[in-house]
């Protein structure tokens, strides 16, 4: 700093006139500039700098163009600089420039070899012993401060940085040429983004500025103005001491003056004395009033700061209670920004107690305490250096317990971490050593703890490219402890699902299917294009389409309503109802399908296909709305769901105890189309069905409330009074008489048919007795009468008889 200030006085002293020569400015640079100096790098480091001070301030021994107005050119032309000595600046700074360039090359090559070799002992053992650590943040240290003065001098004069190969890599400790993990799979060039996406990059990154919030003094910051402005007062109290100093000395000799002044009038200040102590009295006096006066002030301060406080106690106490409801990144800033205004050293650390004591089930708090801690941490350093001390302190004394108790605490307490770690506010070493303490001991709780915390920060650290490397060799060492131990299937899954969310596993990229123009068209007009305002549109433009090239695949994308909207399902169904006006062909071929593919799902029972087979009843049911089935295919489906299957050998696999699946796909299909079966053979069939529908219910043991809920929405809706049997020995009673009945009416029906057929039998046989050899019927009455009694008596007995 003393070089730099005295060579810009002696360059401000040449361009006024006091310092004539220039050849002393020779002598300086040339110093400067020697070789020999590039061996001491403190020595380099200040002749950098002093250099690219001399360079922006005296650009006319260097021949530069000045900048600046006319004046100024008028007055450096006036400066007796020769051509010679011009030549002789540049030549030297050129020279020294490149020897700094080429010093600055050869330590960028020794930063990369040994990133290289930390980036070795990474892969090989996990973590950097501390002298390897500290030696490469001394080298990282020394080599950005020579690139930064490098390029200071190049931008004094006026050359181009240098450029370094493969800038932007050398200060990482876990970049370079092989620093990619082995298991890995991927370059480490290329790296995915560590955000999954840009609400989450700003939740964690753009932090509110609480310097333009706050008052720099409710920060615990000065003003650097103010700093600047008094320190100048205290430069200009300084410089003019001498003045001072001949003041005082003049006052010194007016005072010795006025004493010797004095000693001839002492005679006759003699008279005067008593009056003079009367009046020293009554000074004394005032002056202890006043000593009471201001103790009494003091006093008054003093309760005042004690209210002062009490308020802000109250005030501290109603934020603190506000926190667990900052469920926000708008309310947690407004909360960080209201805190500042109550900031002291105590207030903080009962903020920090605040937020360590967050409620061990409000685990959705953390994030936003994490966020206040990372904003404060801008301005108050104290905040976040406390908290993780304690989250530590709890994590090593829960670790070191060892008892099976307090899962949701230690979950919590590592969980902060992660979140912490998030913010950068926690180390990356702290959250390794947390997790190596869990993996060294991989049982019961400590496997919980380990994947919270990789559910938490794993994926964060593991895309990170400071951290990637050993953050693959741990999810490494935590796979091959889960294949090793024995783990029950819940920790078995637990460990399955941090591993894949830090390190998803490898697609290939999906190859896109092409398909005809034509295709193209159709999915567009079915599947974004089909609305209750464009449903007219879409049947025209289908219309307009060469049937007989194009049925084929509208039959396939009809069938795949299940890729559309579920509430558009009846917009197909009225496509299909518009069609088949002009296609019958195409509207059985859509009934076809869709009965064929419940019956497939009900073959295959296969868990993947639900969505299909609700779409597909949906469908069926939308279908009997538009009339394009019977009653009776309804029916059917209905009473194929319920016993399909049962009976045989495959029956557990194609209708489980347990599976409730059937039942959602009756609902489904009732709650489409079951309000039409409101009367007539329907509603006797419906009634039918539910007596049967519920003895299947009944047999599935306890169900889902959500299977639960929609069997009783479908009830009141259908049948509101209808009974609902509670056990399956009621079900199975109503099922016998409701079968019996049926045998009863049907019996009944058969006589009735018999009785008819013998009915007519007998009338024929009468009319032709009463014309036998063309008799006259009025002659024998009585003996007709006979017969047809006989006859009534006999089809009575029949009757009975059957």
């Amino acid at each position: 700093m003393k070089k730099r200030s005295t060579l810009k006085l002696l360059s401000e002293l040449y361009f006024v006139g006091v310092i004539e020569d220039s050849g002393i400015f020779m002598n300086i640079i040339k110093d400067l500039t020697s070789l020999e100096h590039l061996k001491d790098r403190d020595t380099t480091q200040t002749n950098l700098t002093l250099l690219a001070s001399f360079a922006r301030q005296g650009r006319i021994f260097l021949g530069l163009p000045l900048s600046g107005q006319e004046i100024h050119e008028e007055f450096f032309k006036g400066l007796n600089v020769t051509a010679d000595q011009k030549k002789f600046f540049r030549k030297a700074f050129h020279t020294y420039y490149d020897a700094a360039a080429e010093l600055l090359q050869s330590e960028h090559g020794s930063l990369h070899q040994m990133e290289h070799e930390n980036a070795k002992i990474l892969s090989a053992r996990g973590e950097l012993n501390d002298e390897n650590a500290s030696s490469y943040e001394k080298l990282r240290k020394s080599y950005d401060h020579l690139y930064r003065n490098v390029s200071s001098l190049a931008e004094a004069l006026d050359m181009q940085p240098p450029a370094m190969p493969e800038d932007g890599h050398t200060t990482r400790v876990t970049t370079g040429e092989g620093a990619s993990p082995p298991a890995s799979g991927k370059d480490s060039s290329i790296l995915e983004a560590i955000w999954d996406d840009e609400d989450t990059r700003a939740f964690y990154e753009c932090l509110p500025d609480l310097r333009a919030f706050v008052p720099a003094v409710l920060l615990g910051e000065a003003d650097p103005k103010a700093n600047e402005i008094s320190m100048k007062m205290q430069e200009q109290h300084t410089e003019p001491a001498p003045e001072s100093d001949q003041d005082q000395q003049a006052a010194q000799d007016a005072a010795e003056v006025s004493s010797d002044s004095g000693a001839l009038q002492e005679g006759k200040g003699i008279d005067k004395g008593k009056d003079k102590e009367e009046k020293d009295k009554e000074k004394i006096k005032d002056s202890d009033k006043e000593k009471g006066k201001e103790k009494d002030a003091d006093k008054k301060g003093e309760n005042e700061k004690e209210k002062s406080k009490g308020q802000e106690g109250t005030n501290l106490e109603a934020l603190l209670q506000r926190l667990p409801g900052c469920v926000s990144r708008d309310l947690i800033d407004q909360l960080t920004v209201e805190f500042c205004y109550l900031n002291s050293k105590s207030n903080r650390k009962k903020l920090v107690r605040g937020l360590f004591n967050v409620p061990r089930t409000s685990l959705e708090l953390l994030p936003y305490y994490s966020r206040m801690v990372a904003t404060l941490s801008t301005c108050m350093k104290d905040v976040s250096s406390m908290l993780l001390q304690m989250l530590e302190e709890e994590f090593n004394f829960l670790i070191n317990k060892k008892d099976q108790m307090n899962i949701e605490t230690k979950i919590r307490n590592i969980r902060f971490i992660g979140e912490l770690c998030k913010f950068k506010i926690a180390p990356a070493g702290l959250v390794f050593s947390c997790l190596k303490a869990c993996l060294d001991d991989f049982t019961h709780h400590n496997i919980d703890v380990a994947c919270n915390l990789l559910e938490t920060c794993g994926r964060f650290l593991y895309r990170s490219p400071e951290t990637t490397i050993r953050m693959a060799n741990m999810l490494e060492i935590l796979m091959r402890l889960k294949n090793v131990k024995n783990l029950d299937p819940r920790h078995s899954t637990l460990v399955e699902n941090a591993y894949y969310l830090c390190k998803p596993p490898e697609r290939s990229a999906r190859v896109a299917k092409v398909r005809p123009p034509l295709h193209q068209y159709i999915r567009k007009l079915l599947f974004s294009d089909l609305d209750k305002t464009t449903i007219e549109h879409v049947l025209r433009q289908l219309r307009k389409l060469p049937w007989s090239d194009c049925e084929p695949y509208l039959l396939k994308c009809f069938m795949k309503v299940y890729k559309g909207k579920y509430g558009q399902i009846h917009l197909i169904a009225s496509l299909t109802a518009g069609l088949s006006r002009y296609h019958d062909e195409f509207a059985v071929a859509v009934v076809d399908e869709v009965l064929e593919e419940i019956r497939v799902g009900l073959e295959l029972n296969d868990y993947g296909m639900q969505q299909r087979r609700i779409a597909h009843m949906r469908f069926l049911g939308e279908l009997y709305n538009y009339e394009h089935v019977d009653s009776s295919v309804i029916f059917d489906t209905l009473y194929l769901i319920l016993v399909f299957g049962h009976g045989t050998p495959e029956q557990d696999s194609l209708d489980p105890p347990e599976d409730c699946f059937r039942i959602r796909m009756v609902t489904t299909l009732l709650e489409t189309c079951g309000h039409y079966f409101d009367r007539g053979s329907s509603k006797r069939k419906l009634d039918r069905f539910l007596v049967h529908f519920q003895r299947y219910i009944l047999s599935k043991g306890a169900l889902p409330l959500d299977i639960e809920f929609d069997l009783q929405d479908l009830f009141a809706e259908l049948r509101p009074n209808m009974t609902r049997y509670s056990s399956i020995e009621e079900a199975n009673a109503a099922v016998i008489e409701l079968e019996e009945h049926e045998h009863s009416v049907s019996a009944d029906k058969a006589n009735n048919e018999k009785y008819s057929d013998s009915e007519n039998s007998s009338r024929r046989t009468t009319s032709n007795a009463n014309s036998v050899n063309g008799k006259s019927i009025g002659n024998g009455t009585e003996e007709n009468g006979r017969v047809h009694e006989d006859i009534g008596t006999v089809i009575v007995i029949r009757g009975v008889a059957v």
